[in-house]
């Protein structure tokens, strides 16, 4: 994505401040994974790695390998892995294009995944460079999160909805997604295309599940939520700085910050403090804790 490769971007506080996955949701890959007992633990790889969230989790597998075509998302990514000295070995990041894995051997691979990155995916590349390094049985699962919702707060669903998807070029973000990746993410994934309509006979057991509980209901069989976290309401504006819709927006408008209400991503957090504050009949403070939830997509495929 094009706007977490700018050296503008700043990638630490995007490793800082973006929800991390829940255990239950790689416990699923894994089961996904070993469906079969010939399922194999040797390599992971993680395209779409950002700043290594996902990649780090993959700990059954002997070596796991972190993908991003962002040079500053593979820095923080290495510059963690530092730190942890007992992963040593195990991890490494590359930059590289996820359609373009010539670093990989053919049926090298046990198991391919992307976290919150495949709705930039050319499918049309994606699936048969995977369905190449994946060995026989081999897994793909992709993931990704739309928008927040407030567990406690359901009446903040429209102002969300205003902000996210506005079209007030002032006081939204809406116009300032990259188009169409973004609309695929808030379509949970749907436009992701069947594996064997791109490579023919090359997947089995191709799947979607939608952990989105009752926020998307429109959805087949939704599962309930399983990604939530609980926040600081001043952690959640520094959530609110990681979008890259934000970082376009305030490169279009330099003079928002100037308004002596904040920037647009303040009047947004005011304005749902507010709505939090006439839910609760009392002040909302920066320290108070409020839950966030994220409804997640998943595909899923085997290597046949």
């Amino acid at each position: 994505m094009a706007t977490y490769a700018k050296s503008s971007f700043d990638s630490a506080i995007y490793a800082t401040f973006r929800p991390t996955y829940p255990r239950s949701l790689f416990d699923f890959v894994f089961r996904y994974h070993e469906r079969n007992n010939s399922a194999r633990w040797n390599r992971a790889v993680d395209l779409g790695c950002g700043t290594g969230q996902a990649t780090v989790e993959l700990t059954p597998f002997k070596r796991v390998t972190g993908v991003d075509a962002s040079s500053n998302m593979i820095k923080v990514a290495q510059g963690t892995l530092k730190n942890t000295p007992t992963s040593t070995g195990q991890y490494e990041y590359i930059q590289a294009s996820a359609e373009n894995l010539t670093f990989l051997e053919d049926s090298s691979v046990d198991l391919v995944i992307s976290a919150q990155a495949c709705h930039w995916f050319d499918w049309n590349k994606i699936w048969p460079e995977v369905a190449r390094v994946l060995r026989k049985n081999g897994s793909a699962v992709f993931w990704g999160y739309s928008q927040f919702r407030f567990a406690r707060y359901p009446s903040l669903t429209q102002r969300i909805n205003a902000y996210v998807e506005g079209t007030d070029p002032l006081n939204s973000v809406g116009q300032y997604w990259e188009q169409p990746g973004r609309s695929i993410l808030d379509n949970h994934l749907i436009e992701v295309p069947d594996a064997n309509e791109i490579v023919p006979g090359a997947f089995s057991d191709f799947e979607r599940v939608f952990f989105t509980g009752d926020y998307h209901p429109s959805l087949p069989s939704p599962r309930s939520v399983i990604m939530r976290k609980k926040m600081t309401w001043d952690d959640l504006l520094s959530y609110l700085n990681t979008w890259s819709a934000l970082h376009t927006f305030r490169q279009h408008n330099p003079s928002d910050g100037e308004n002596p209400h904040g920037d647009v991503a303040v009047r947004f957090w005011k304005d749902l403090k507010e709505g939090a504050e006439r839910e609760e009949g009392r002040a909302v403070e920066g320290h108070d804790e409020v839950d966030i939830e994220w409804p997640v997509a998943v595909v899923m495929a085997k290597r046949a």
